[in-house]
């Protein structure tokens, strides 16, 4: 079906590798006017491990820094109220500048006026860590079905794709399948090689790698690899996307799966998504859906946790599509970077439900 050899049971259903981050909302209103911020726990990486787990019901867990300080603290309670089991490594805060937990300032925008995103990731634990940080043996020892982690981790710093690898290798030898979010963002990157060094880094990565996420800008920017002289009709055309697929496995031959969203923003609360992917040889594409955004933020990570719920959960690959299709949808529609929805809510739209109040 997917030509993925996905083990039936583990002690986890997924571990993911990453950051952990605060991000700050302060809602419509953007941060040079604000008065107050709700207080997010996100993290690429995270989000996945934090969706399968609340959501799909599914064991997950999170390999990660975590400061003994109170924002580590504030993190770390999210962390177990979304049921993922952490794997840290600790630092001390120094009181003054750190280690830090990075924190990401996002305001969700409204009308013609889009959200702004930036970052401070001063000093910050997650960009520390290196290899021989984790007993990767004793984190697989009980049975791990699934690892996941991003681009957004490996541009911390020059350690961090590293640590990537080295928990991949651990990964394939542990029988577990792998998988990577390209998550290209050309700020982080920038700060300590850009985009040759992303492409270096990425390349060695993605060789330990059975499913890829990642957008057509993502597979050019993050893998190196040229694009079609395509003109899409629109960005919810896939041509483009597909069209790269062949060029992603010659380069890549490991690479069973790659999947993406399509997203039109007409608006910052009016998007049109699809979601598509490519399974072994074979293409497939999700519905469109006209949405009423409430937060985009984590609305990828969304689709991600719900493609692999239905990969993990033995479904056929249209279908793990559609749940991580619907899942991500449902995901824009209530505020901050994770799930608030359950899996009969998914399903039911996956299925093609719709927004009737239910009684």
């Amino acid at each position: 079906m997917s030509g993925l050899t996905i083990k039936k049971e583990g002690a986890l259903d997924l571990v993911s590798l990453g950051a952990l981050v605060n991000r700050l909302d302060p809602g419509i209103i953007p941060f040079r006017k604000a008065t107050e911020c709700r207080i997010h726990v996100s993290g690429g990486e995270f989000n996945v491990a934090a969706n399968l787990s609340d959501c799909f019901g599914m064991k997950t867990g999170i390999v990660s820094a975590m400061v003994d300080y109170p924002i580590g603290e504030l993190i770390a309670e999210r962390v177990r109220a979304m049921g993922v089991k952490p794997f840290y490594k600790h630092f001390k805060h120094n009181g003054v500048n750190g280690p830090n937990m990075a924190t990401v300032y996002s305001d969700q925008g409204h009308g013609v006026r889009p959200p702004v995103v930036f970052y401070n990731r001063s000093n910050e634990g997650g960009a520390l860590l290196k290899p021989g940080d984790f007993q990767w043996d004793e984190i697989f020892a009980q049975g791990v079905r699934w690892f996941h982690s991003g681009g957004i981790f490996a541009a911390l710093s020059e350690t961090t794709g590293e640590v990537i690898i080295e928990g991949m290798k651990a990964a394939k030898k542990a029988g577990a399948v792998t998988s990577f979010d390209l998550n290209f963002r050309a700020k982080l990157w920038n700060i300590w090689g850009g985009e040759k060094k992303a492409a270096e880094v990425i390349a060695r990565i993605v060789e330990n790698v059975d499913v890829l996420v990642g957008n057509e800008e993502d597979l050019q920017k993050g893998l190196g690899i040229a694009g079609q002289d395509v003109e899409s009709k629109s960005k919810l055309d896939p041509t483009a996307f597909f069209g790269m697929i062949d060029k992603v496995v010659k380069k890549h031959p490991n690479v069973k799966a790659v999947a993406t969203t399509l997203r039109e923003v007409h608006s910052t609360n009016h998007h049109s998504w699809a979601a598509v992917a490519w399974i072994d040889g074979k293409t497939y594409i999700s519905p469109t859906a006209e949405l009423d955004v409430v937060d985009r933020v984590g609305g990828g990570d969304g689709y991600a946790a719900g493609f692999f719920y239905g990969l993990l959960s033995g479904e056929q690959p249209q279908e793990a599509v559609n749940l991580g299709w619907a899942h991500g949808a449902m995901l824009t529609t209530t505020p901050g970077d994770t799930t608030m929805v359950t899996v009969d809510q998914v399903r039911a739209f996956a299925k093609g439900g719709s927004a009737r109040i239910q009684r």
